[in-house]
């Protein structure tokens, strides 16, 4: 009853209900744009290409909603974008003017925006070329015209740059559309394409693997498969909620006449503080040595072919890519020094830790071992569900890393409208325990 009543208090606020109004319409334009056909290619032979091929391209059209095999002007989904702020992220660590734009606050901010605006640009025109010499391959391939016929009508370069401009511009809409889900919607933009891409594709997936088994779906295996669904996403509410609390010390001031005693207040710090980054990170980077291999680059042919089977290596290497992107983006977007330094000039200090260097030393190294068991909880639950999938011959949509994205996303959005919610003294979407979720005590 308390969700119901959490559901029927979102009308009551105009501007929560404009957000998701406006988040749902942005899906909807994404969802029309997937089946808009990229001019000069056969929707139907590609279709058949991606089903029958799975493995990276499986992967990919995973993560595009479906817009790969329907080969649409969203083709390239938002994986420009999101490698373009990896890229971004590298950078600051090797560039000083990065780093100094990130420290100057709402205008460096904007600035790095528009950089990785640019740069995603750059990566789609790229890897638009790279998907019109790929496409025009399948031609005389054994997937494309030995078995389901051309896949391009017409090969040459205006085909070419009819491709590179369409996949270009539908990336751009895309992100467009994503930042202004984020500023004007409920949620990250970003992350909520994507979660709308991969729950897109349930129902075509549960009736693909309904049709391949004709129907003789086993009382155990279904049991089996339910059962580590319920399990993976158990592991994904609980590492997402769990945080270690460093308690902090206040000391007594004067502001003015009035003299304020001392105060004890805990610093979070989230056990996964990277949430499913990492998981779109790698598998963002995953997907570069099958562009690499459409420009004739000596070796990401093979790699490329190695990675399409999606076999123990695939799985070793995105188990590897998680780990590092969990403590590369733990160590960009939080930096204990800085939480040291801010905890110094608020006067406040950690019990038995000296202010200062002491302080950066020790979050430091609390913040290395909640990161340890962060990307080991990330590299599982990525790769352990998508293992067992893959054995019973499960769709993508059901594998660890969608998993993850998709609950992980759904997480966020529910804080975010609990927030709007209990801001204007309205009930939670969980009840009345939301309140320690926003950090007040119950009464």
């Amino acid at each position: 009853m308390a969700v119901f009543q959490g559901f029927s208090n979102i009308g009551k606020i105009p501007e929560l209900r404009r957000r998701i109004v406006f988040t749902l319409c942005v899906i909807a334009i994404y969802r029309v744009g997937v089946f808009i056909t990229t001019p000069g290619v056969d929707r139907a032979v590609m279709r058949n290409i991606v089903k029958s091929e799975g493995g990276l391209l499986g992967f990919f059209n995973l993560f595009s909603g479906g817009a790969l095999e329907n080969l649409s002007i969203f083709a390239l989904g938002i994986m420009p974008y999101i490698s373009a702020s990896i890229i971004m992220q590298l950078l600051g660590l090797v560039s000083k003017q990065v780093e100094e734009l990130r420290k100057e606050g709402e205008t460096g901010r904007r600035r790095l925006e528009q950089y990785t605006r640019y740069g995603t640009i750059v990566l789609s025109v790229f890897q638009g070329f790279a998907v019109a010499m790929m496409l025009e391959g399948m031609n005389n391939s054994d997937m494309g015209g030995g078995r389901f016929g051309d896949v391009v009508a017409d090969p040459g370069w205006s085909f070419r740059l009819l491709t590179i401009i369409t996949l270009t511009t539908g990336t751009a809409l895309l992100m467009w559309l994503g930042e202004q889900a984020t500023e004007r919607g409920i949620g990250n933009g970003i992350s909520i394409i994507i979660f709308a891409s991969i729950v897109s594709g349930i129902p075509s997936a549960l009736t693909t693997y309904w049709a391949g088994t004709g129907g003789d779906i086993q009382p155990l295996t279904v049991t089996l498969l339910l059962a580590v669904l319920v399990i993976s996403i158990a592991t994904v509410v609980f590492f997402e909620r769990a945080h270690r609390r460093i308690p902090i010390q206040y000391s007594r001031r004067q502001v003015g006449r009035h003299v304020y005693g001392a105060q004890r207040a805990h610093l979070p710090l989230k056990v996964n503080m990277a949430s499913m980054i990492p998981a779109i990170f790698a598998s963002s980077l995953l997907m570069f040595p099958a562009t690499l291999a459409s420009f004739n680059i000596p070796g990401m042919e093979t790699l490329s072919a190695v990675l399409s089977r999606g076999d123990w290596v695939f799985q070793t290497l995105f188990a590897a890519l998680c780990i590092f992107f969990s403590f590369f983006y733990t160590g960009v977007t939080f930096q204990p020094v800085d939480v040291a330094e801010n905890l110094k000039k608020q006067q406040a200090n950690i019990p038995g830790i000296r202010p200062g260097k002491q302080t950066a030393e020790y979050i430091d190294r609390v913040l290395t071992r909640l990161t340890v068991a962060g990307s080991i909880y990330v590299a599982t639950i990525c790769v352990v569900p998508s293992v067992i999938a893959m054995s019973f011959r499960v769709p993508f949509q059901f594998g660890g890393t969608s998993l993850m994205i998709v609950v992980g996303v759904a997480l966020e959005t529910v804080n975010q409208i609990e927030a709007h919610l209990i801001s204007r003294s309205y009930e939670g979407l969980t009840g009345p325990a939301t309140t320690r979720l926003s950090g007040r005590r119950p009464a």
